[in-house]
């Protein structure tokens, strides 16, 4: 087999579940937009409903239709893009709950479903999605939502001056709100209950990432060795020839690349495992394969891993530049996925 392994803990996705449920002093939903941070909505999302979560939330109406289909009637779906021209069909007819965050997709929902439910985000700071103060206090006297949000800016980083901002600007927007709250995802969780109010939402923390330091890592990801040779000083690896031996050196060849979402930033900065023994990788990610220096390894295994118990999602996204959610929603479609737990 050519391709490479992508194990994946739906045990260890339930149990950190329940570990930030049990941090958590309110209800906990889950967060399972894209594919469930790429490890596969359709298997995901029932463990998770299976661990105890009822309400779920997801991006865009396209992924909430596909995931009413999954987990039947019962589980309530909120979609954070709000309601997009074109929704309305999806909406209705998969009993989605659009999280509106403009006048624009007020106006529009209470045009199209104006019996439906829908929630309310609000914009504390972050300036991404969400009525501001103006906006809100303007549509306070319409019908109520089932739920009003905010999302913050700068959880992982307990010390930041913008959590206590925005929880107080939260607050004050909703200082007369009888609907439920919801303020904290992975983050806010662990900022502690003052962030809790009505209901969480766990999303990286679920599937192994920071800032959820305690999570258990769910993905392992081998790839197949293809072909191993032997380069001498002075010769190169690789496109570019970014990586030039200076002794020397066993190098082998990996199948998988960025058409797998490897990101090619790694490129002479990243490792694969032997094992407990870290494989520097030669040059250049291409597409397809990557070269790694095996030289110090006594025997080269049919595999090498890029995810597994030495090296998770957060420390691959070190290598690269980038962050662990990066690394888990580029997880390509040509592994071959097992399941287990």
């Amino acid at each position: 087999m050519a391709t490479g392994i992508l194990d994946i803990d739906l045990g260890a996705i339930a149990r950190n579940w329940r570990a930030l449920d049990a941090m958590s002093t309110a209800e906990t939903s889950a967060v399972v937009k894209a594919d469930a941070y790429g490890l596969g909505l359709s298997r995901v999302a029932p463990a998770l409903a299976a661990a105890g979560a009822r309400r779920f939330f997801v991006a865009v109406a396209e992924e909430g239709v596909t995931l009413r289909g999954i987990l039947g009637h019962a589980p309530e779906i909120f979609i954070l893009g709000g309601h997009m021209a074109g929704d309305t069909q999806a909406l209705r007819d998969a009993r989605l709950v659009p999280m509106l965050n403009a006048p624009e997709q007020v106006a529009r929902h209470r045009d199209s479903l104006p019996d439906a439910p829908f929630g309310i985000q609000l914009d504390t700071g972050m300036n991404r999605l969400g009525l501001e103060p103006a906006d809100w206090a303007a549509l306070r006297d319409g019908p109520s939502p089932v739920l009003v949000m905010s999302h913050l800016a700068c959880a992982d980083e307990p010390g930041h001056p913008q959590n206590a901002a925005q929880l107080r600007s939260f607050r004050e927007m909703t200082a007369e709100v009888s609907a439920p709250l919801s303020l904290a995802a992975t983050g806010g969780i662990l900022l502690g209950p003052d962030y809790h109010f009505d209901l969480t939402r766990p999303g990286v923390g679920l599937y192994g990432g920071l800032p959820f330091e305690a999570a258990e890592p769910v993905a392992r990801l081998a790839l197949p060795v293809i072909q191993v040779r032997e380069i001498a000083a002075g010769e190169s690896v690789g496109y570019g020839a970014s990586f030039v031996a200076g002794r020397p050196e066993r190098i082998a060849t990996v199948s998988g690349g960025y058409a797998d979402g490897l990101l090619r930033s790694q490129s002479g900065r990243g490792h694969l495992y032997a094992g407990n023994i870290a494989c520097p990788i030669a040059g250049r990610v291409s597409m397809d394969l990557i070269g790694v220096v095996v030289t110090h390894l006594d025997t080269v295994p049919d595999r090498l891993d890029m995810l597994g118990p030495h090296q998770g999602v957060d420390a691959v996204a070190d290598a690269a530049g980038t962050i662990g959610y990066e690394v888990l929603t580029s997880l390509g479609a040509r592994y071959h996925r097992r399941y287990t737990g």
